[in-house]
């Protein structure tokens, strides 16, 4: 009977140590699970500026010292060029980026698409009050502008100062300066026509001082049939602009594309350049030491404003299957000070994060310092989403076409009348 009993305590014993040694074993493995979380792949479509490439090392590299379970997949596309496209292609087939970035403008192409899901209100006050206007829609924000680029009339100094000229507030004075330029040989306009975006840009530059700040619903106006282009004369006067730079510029402009004229600019091959602060990457790569301004391109009533481009702007799908994960990503993003002044720095951009402290001064600063005090600031955004960007990318082809002789001005008219329809959203 004692040897029943002790052969049973012993079983006993022995499935109490097994047991303990289960729950001990599954302790670890919870832990082991704690500590080293499955890994998650967020999909992520950029589409970057030429002065964004080289972002997403920085950011991988920040994630992940902080999240090392979560990657990045990157599919980064010229924005300019590709990013549309690219971007109507995967919400038709569902392959939808669990992050999408772009610029302020394609919150509202896009948002009808229902696939931008909006922002928390914590991520939003990681941002100054600047950066949300062009990104909200009923109150919501479904993106959030990280930095800005200024547009104008990028200038040297040193040219200017040597021939006696001073800023231009009107066309007149403008021309004056072109003159002047001319007369002592010096080339008035960098510009580089081989890039048919750099028309719609500067399209749209000019537009903005002559048609949409004084009817900033032009683009509603256009589609409703209010107004035409083939009646509006101030955006006649925009696109004819195009040709006035293109007379005043290298001969050989049509060979030329951004970075070799950012470069030959750079050389003082060139007093002026109507460009954004994107050129300033290279610029300031090739000559730190130039004394640059910038001045909004001057209208005909004399009273234009330096355009304010937001950029490189954060958007999270409605439809990914990981929105914590996203937003884990949006965090260290936001809040991370090193990584702005890594990007401002690198992309010769304006921060819109609040509070970022800069300790270097962009070679544009001390103008647009200037421009932002007296309230002399206008948000390309309004132009942007009035006009869609591909639709502005289309018709910079047919502008091109024009100065090249190959289409007459009126058929270039009929064309932007007959695709009207194409000028907003198309979701």
């Amino acid at each position: 009977m004692k040897k029943v009993f002790l052969l049973a305590g012993t079983m006993l014993s022995l499935f109490i140590i097994i047991y303990l040694y289960i729950l001990n074993l599954n302790s670890s493995y919870d832990s082991v699970i704690e500590n080293n979380p499955p890994s998650v792949t967020l999909t992520v479509l950029a589409g970057q500026s030429t002065s964004d490439a080289g972002i997403q090392d920085m950011i991988n590299d920040l994630l992940f010292k902080k999240y090392p379970e979560i990657k990045l997949e990157w599919e980064c596309v010229d924005w300019g060029d590709q990013f549309n496209a690219v971007l109507k292609a995967k919400f038709a087939s569902g392959d939808i980026p669990d992050i999408i970035i772009g610029k302020a403008q394609d919150v509202t192409t896009y948002y009808p698409s229902g696939n931008l899901a909006p922002m928390s209100e914590e991520q939003l006050n990681y941002f100054s009050d600047a950066a949300l206007p062009s990104v909200k829609i009923n109150e919501k924000a479904y993106g959030l502008p990280y930095n800005a680029l200024y547009q104008g009339v990028i200038y040297n100094k040193a040219i200017f100062d040597k021939y006696h000229l001073a800023v231009p507030a009107t066309q007149a004075e403008l021309h004056h300066i072109v003159k002047s330029l001319k007369e002592v040989g010096v080339t008035p306009f960098a510009s580089h026509f081989q890039d048919s975006w750099s028309v719609g840009n500067m399209t749209m530059q000019f537009a903005m001082n002559e048609v949409f700040n004084l009817y900033p619903f032009f683009g509603d106006d256009i589609r409703s049939g209010n107004r035409q282009f083939s009646s509006s004369l101030e955006f006649q006067s925009c696109i004819k602009l195009n040709k006035y730079i293109l007379d005043y510029t290298w001969d050989d402009t049509w060979m030329v594309d951004q970075n070799a004229a950012d470069t030959r600019f750079a050389n003082g091959e060139a007093a002026m350049y109507l460009t954004g602060s994107w050129s300033l990457q290279t610029i300031n790569a090739q000559k730190n030491d130039l004394r640059l301004g910038i001045f909004p391109f001057p209208n005909k009533s004399g009273n234009s404003k330096l355009i304010f481009e937001p950029n490189m702007t954060f958007m999270k799908s409605s439809k990914t299957p990981y929105p914590k994960e996203v937003d884990k990503v949006f965090k260290i993003i936001f809040e991370d000070d090193s990584l702005a002044k890594d990007i401002t720095y690198f992309t010769q951009s304006i921060p819109l994060l609040e509070n970022v402290d800069l300790n270097y001064l962009s070679m544009i600063e001390t103008d647009t310092n200037y421009y932002k005090k007296h309230y002399l600031i206008t948000d390309v955004t309004l132009g942007n989403t009035q006009l869609i960007w591909p639709f502005q990318q289309e018709y910079s082809k047919h502008i091109a076409e024009w100065l090249q002789g190959n289409t007459s001005f009126e058929d270039l008219l009929i064309y932007l009348d007959t695709h009207k329809s194409e000028s907003s959203s198309p979701f």
